[in-house]
């Protein structure tokens, strides 16, 4: 299974054998169960959908513990990957780490960090006004169009609002260490999200 769920665990280096420091975020991907198996005959498309078993028990609704009941997990946080099903995926069954390399590029997907009510300059790029005594022009968004014709402000328009918070994904991060044992997974650059949030891992061919 070339896809899983991991939890962000932080930042940190690691040193190759000439001296250079690589900047690498550290993933845990333990406890990913295959939850089910969609096929195109019966679902109209092929996909696995995994599941994460959080130890610290989080609510499940009804839906949620029916689906898994014949499963003998309680996996809280469910992602699909749109991948097709082989004979050996089997609902119920753990994922390991032996299926991912070093060196293999992958696709990682996560919820941004949240900024909260933000201006232009922060979440645009603005440039702003002058800083010069009396400007009264200095983190503005300037002219928002004409005022006689149309008389309104076109939809689109970069303005304040709510940054960050968003469905996120990188592309192309290569896999510099791999730890089967602690199920750690070292991937070189950030990845989108905060520490301790969870996001899905795809091997890109």
């Amino acid at each position: 299974m070339k896809a899983m769920i991991a939890k962000k665990i932080g930042m940190t280096s690691l040193f190759r054998e000439n001296g250079e420091m690589l900047p690498v975020t550290v993933l845990y991907a333990g406890d990913n169960y295959i939850t089910q198996i969609k096929t195109k005959k019966k679902d109209g498309y092929d996909a696995v959908q995994i599941g994460v078993e959080l130890s610290s028990g989080k609510n499940m609704t009804m839906a949620e513990k029916g689906h898994q009941k014949s499963l003998g997990h309680s996996c809280s946080i469910l992602r699909e990957f749109r991948v097709a099903p082989s004979q050996e995926m089997e609902a119920g069954k753990s994922l390991s780490l032996s299926a991912l390399q070093q060196g293999e590029k992958v696709k990682v997907t996560g919820v941004s960090k949240g900024k909260g009510f933000q201006g232009v300059m922060k979440r645009h790029g603005f440039g702003g006004g002058r800083a010069s005594h009396g400007s009264g022009f200095h983190r503005s968004p300037g002219s928002l169009g004409a005022s006689a014709y149309p008389s309104r402000v076109f939809k689109g328009r970069k303005l304040p609002g709510r940054m960050g918070f968003r469905t996120t994904s990188i592309s192309n991060l290569a896999i510099e260490l791999v730890d089967k044992e602690k199920s750690l997974i070292f991937l070189r650059g950030s990845v989108p999200g905060h520490r301790a949030s969870y996001m899905s891992l795809e091997v890109l061919p």
